[in-house]
């Protein structure tokens, strides 16, 4: 089993983006904070504004303190102005400490109620963009969107616009104050922030920020390998390929721990640098060591040495946090930004619910020199000109890539075509509102879904409002009545807890689901290809009961299974190069020809292994 993953960052290869590059990030990241931030930014600034007041609040008790030791040290003291200045410094530390929470209750509120409201925003977002976009990903991605994004942005809005106003507020006011005592000594002060400043810079340079995208693409292979190697297990297993599969998580994890090494170990030294140049006890010597150089030289009293040793201490530990924090903040940077893009994926537009009577041509279903592409750069599918008409059964073949499962979805609008049009009933499929479309237009693909909950539940996803009857007479066309009624529950039986179905018996599910749908134009991806063998007679009985009388777009992988069918047409390299039956373009030697002769021979050796083990 191999983990497929993006390519590697460019500081990985060596190849740094350009400055010009890097730039046009930051300004990305900038603008996605903004504007997901928006509709909290002006409750932000209130908060921020208490926790202003309360950052004053933090350095004015120790100013009062420090007055009130002036007094006691004063030759004649009044011990009433004492204890007004204690009481005051009391008072007002109170008052920071009861603004301090309610800024930070309030922030975390926001936030709770925020993230709910995001992935609320999300969620509907998903409904709206095109189905192929999550045919494009697997469910840890999806899933990263919803909870580990959107988990990142609590720093965003709980902490960090506090945190950042808390250590700009509480310095400007501790040097201000001090400069007003003595600007020599206060320049000392500022040595260790400086250094601080300086090593902080160092550990968010351009080289930690390339060895942080290293880990982080680490990480997420990882997570890719968990998710591939569990959902993979059932397979690697069977083919003794276990140990191969854990191998390769393995080596995902010692790769992330290598990368985490190498982002960690060259900041541990300037970490412990910047953290020990603000710590108390440091900044303490720098003012006993500059205060005892200053009396001495009779640049200051030593009672002015009292503020630095009062008020001074407190200067970095405001700072600290801001440091600790720089990896949330990236974090969060960057979820916001991969949310901001999320929020601008194209959405299909949605037609309005207008009148569905469309009487006999509700079936007829017809391409119209259609062509869609991925990228601008490269079409897929080329002039697609075709007729799908009511009560018929049309194949779609070709080799491996000239776009069949790109043409079939477009029917059910997982794409939008990019020139030309699909029309059902001589009315443009983006004319329909998506419940009226998928009412129109029903599919059951090879990876069959089933949600976590009863059988019902899952069947009733087609039609809420189905009666027990009507979910009986879809389970027993599809061939999965009597499956259903041997488990303990029936059909209130859950799924993954009374009952694990083998493919076939999801893939009769999945049909009788479709069944239930009962839409007119219906699109197969050959349903039996990984049915086991015992399902598969079953499954095909299914499907002869699922497309009586309904338009049927089918892609074919194994051709013997489709030689019946009214018409089939034949894709190569995104061009529809041959239609008609089986038997006549069996015989033109054509693009279909050459398929089915290597169908013919892959048969014959199927058959000739079997005949050999059967010996």
């Amino acid at each position: 089993m191999t983990v497929e993953v993006a390519p590697l960052p460019a500081a990985e290869t060596g190849n740094r983006p350009p400055k010009a590059a890097q730039k046009a990030r930051k300004q990305q990241e900038a603008l996605a904070r903004k504007e997901i931030l928006a509709p909290v930014r002006r409750t932000l600034a209130l908060a921020s504004l208490i926790m202003a007041v309360a950052s004053v609040c933090a350095v004015v008790p120790f100013v009062l303190i420090v007055e009130a030791c002036r007094e006691l040290l004063a030759d004649q003291f009044d011990a009433d102005r004492v204890w007004r200045l204690v009481s005051a410094a009391m008072i007002v530390l109170l008052v920071r400490g009861l603004l301090q929470a309610l800024a930070l209750t309030w922030s975390h509120l926001l936030d709770a109620g925020y993230q709910l409201t995001v992935r609320r925003a999300l969620a509907a977002k998903l409904t709206r963009v095109p189905l192929g976009w999550f045919g494009e990903r697997n469910s840890s991605e999806v899933k990263k969107y919803l909870q580990d994004d959107v988990e990142a942005l609590h720093y965003l809005v709980a902490h960090a616009r506090l945190e950042f106003v808390g250590a700009l507020v509480v310095p400007l006011v501790t040097l201000g104050y001090l400069f007003s005592v003595d600007w020599r000594l206060t320049v000392v002060l500022l040595i260790p922030l400086v250094v601080y400043a300086i090593a902080l810079s160092r550990m968010m340079d351009q080289g930690s920020r390339d060895r942080l995208a290293i880990y982080t693409r680490w990480e997420h292979r990882v997570q890719q390998s968990t998710v591939e190697f569990v959902d993979g297990i059932q397979v690697v297993r069977a083919f003794g390929q276990a140990g191969k599969a854990h191998t390769e998580y393995q080596e995902a994890v010692d790769a992330q721990a290598r990368a985490f090494a190498q982002w960690k170990t060259p900041m541990i030294r300037l970490q412990a640098v910047s953290d020990i140049v603000i710590t108390p006890v440091f900044v303490m010597l720098v003012i006993v060591l500059a205060g005892l150089g200053a009396v001495g030289a009779d640049w200051v009293a030593p009672l002015d040495v009292l503020p630095f040793l009062l008020v001074g201490l407190g200067l970095g530990g405001s700072l600290l946090g801001l440091g600790y924090s720089g990896q949330a903040l990236r974090a969060a940077g960057a979820a916001a930004l991969r949310l901001h893009e999320l929020q601008q994926t194209p959405e299909l537009a949605a037609g309005t619910a207008a009148e569905s009577g469309i009487a006999e041509q509700a079936g007829v279903v017809r391409f119209e020199s259609v062509t869609f592409g991925y990228r601008d750069d490269h079409q897929v599918l080329r002039g697609i000109d075709l007729e799908l008409a009511p009560g018929t059964i049309t194949a779609l073949v070709g080799p491996s890539g000239s776009g069949k499962s790109t043409l079939a979805k477009l029917l059910p609008r997982f794409y939008d075509v990019t020139g030309g049009r699909i029309t059902i009933g001589d009315r443009d499929i983006r004319d329909y509102s998506t419940e009226e479309l998928y009412r129109t237009v029903g599919f059951v693909f090879q990876d069959v879904r089933l949600i976590r909950g009863s059988i019902r539940d899952n069947l009733s996803m087609a039609r809420a409002d189905a009666t027990d009857a009507a979910l009986e007479r879809a389970a027993r066309a599809a061939q999965i009545h009597d499956r259903i009624m041997s488990l303990p529950r029936g059909y209130d039986s859950e799924i993954g807890t009374d009952a694990i179905f083998s493919g076939g018996e999801a893939q009769r599910l999945s049909i009788a689901r479709a069944l239930l749908a009962d839409s007119p134009v219906l699109v197969l991806d050959e349903a039996t290809a990984f049915a086991d063998p015992e399902s598969e007679a079953a499954v095909q009985d299914a499907l002869a009961a699922l497309v009586a009388g309904r338009t049927v777009l089918v892609i074919a992988h194994r051709l013997h299974t489709i030689t019946g069918v009214d018409r089939i047409l034949v894709l190569e390299n995104g061009t529809l190069v041959e239609q008609g039956n089986h038997h006549s373009l069996r015989d033109a030697g054509g693009t279909y020809q050459r398929l089915w002769e290597i169908n013919e021979a892959a048969l014959d050796t199927v058959a000739l292994i079997e005949s050999e083990e059967t010996r």
